[in-house]
């Protein structure tokens, strides 16, 4: 059965981990890397659902984060470009069917 819930959280976590992706740091206020509530900002979510897309990211060794409060986000490329590309992850970040990569770059 199809599972419109999950489709939602796919595209909040597919949001979460493009924006890091593509995140320069121009666009964070620390060189450490970009709080959950700038982040939250960016993607139009609410705060709650991108900490829980930053912690899937986190345990699938994508971002990395440093400081207790507030705490800072920043992509792993060196383990995104070794992750196995079956990983369920891996593969919803490399789907770029939908994505608007203007939002990414100003050329």
């Amino acid at each position: 059965m199809y599972d419109y819930q999950e489709e939602i959280e796919d595209k909040a976590l597919k949001s979460v981990g493009l924006e890091l992706m593509f995140m320069t740091p121009e666009k964070c206020s620390s060189d450490k890397g970009i709080t959950a509530v700038e982040l939250a900002k960016i993607v139009n979510l609410p705060v709650e659902i991108v900490k829980k897309k930053l912690v899937i990211l986190k345990d699938s060794g994508l971002v990395n984060v440093k400081g207790i409060n507030p705490k800072y986000w920043k992509f792993d490329n060196y383990n995104f470009q070794r992750m196995d590309e079956d990983d369920d992850v891996y593969r919803l970040l490399c789907n770029f069917d939908d994505v608007d990569f203007d939002r990414f770059f100003q050329y």
